[in-house]
C-alpha cells in the first residue's frame, strides 16, 4: 500500500525557513534560555535543597552507625537528643531509625541520610506548609551528609515519598524543633 501523501522532492531540511518559524524557534530558544537561568538563579538565592557530601557505604555499616548514635543520643519523651550537631537518620521499608529527633532553632546540623534496602524519599515539611517543604532522595550504599538548620520552632513530618512497598503510606516520623 501506498501513502496518499506527495513525497517532497529535493532534500527538505535545506529548504528557506519562514520568518513565522524562525520567530518561534527564536522564542523557544529564548525562553529555554530564561528558564535555565531561573534553574541556576534559584539554587543560588532560593531556599532550595542543600547540598552536602556522599559518600559510599555499605547498608550494614551504616546500620551501625545509626545503631552507634542512637546509643549515644540522651532518650527523652519528645525523641532522641543528639549528642552533638550530627544527626543520623536510616530508611527501611517502612520505618524510620533515629525518629524522632529533638534539635534546637538556629543551630546548624549535619543530617547523615542513608537506607538499608531500597531506594526512600526523604520529605520534610512543617505543619503542611508546603513553602517550605525539604526533599532528598535515600539510597541504599551511600551516605549522603547534609547541612541542615531550622529557623523555627515547630514539629516537621518527615515522609516517605518514594514509593518503597506496600507499607510505604506507614513511613513517617518527625524532627521536634525548640
Amino acid at each position: 500500500m501506498s501513502s496518499p501523501l506527495k513525497s517532497p522532492e529535493g532534500v527538505w531540511w535545506n529548504w528557506a525557513v519562514s520568518r513565522q518559524e524562525r520567530t518561534w524557534l527564536g522564542l523557544a530558544l529564548l525562553w529555554c534560555v530564561i528558564l535555565f537561568g531561573w534553574m541556576i538563579g534559584w539554587r543560588q538565592l532560593g531556599a532550595q535543597n542543600p547540598v552536602g557530601p556522599t559518600t559510599r557505604i555499605s547498608p550494614d555499616r551504616y546500620r551501625a552507625e545509626v545503631e552507634a548514635y542512637e546509643k549515644r543520643a540522651r532518650r527523652t519523651d519528645q525523641g532522641l537528643v543528639p549528642p552533638g550537631v550530627d544527626v543520623y537518620v536510616g530508611a527501611q521499608q517502612w520505618t524510620w531509625n533515629g525518629l524522632p529527633v529533638v534539635l534546637q532553632a538556629g543551630k546548624r546540623y549535619r543530617l547523615h541520610l542513608s537506607s538499608y534496602d531500597v531506594q526512600h524519599g526523604f520529605g520534610l515539611h512543617r505543619d503542611a506548609r508546603t513553602i517550605e517543604q525539604f526533599n532528598l532522595q535515600v539510597l541504599p550504599g551511600y551516605e549522603w551528609v547534609v547541612p541542615i538548620d531550622f529557623k523555627h520552632p515547630g514539629v516537621y513530618d518527615v515522609q516517605c515519598n518514594e514509593f518503597c512497598g506496600v507499607g510505604h503510606r506507614t513511613m513517617h516520623g518527625q524532627i521536634i524543633v525548640e
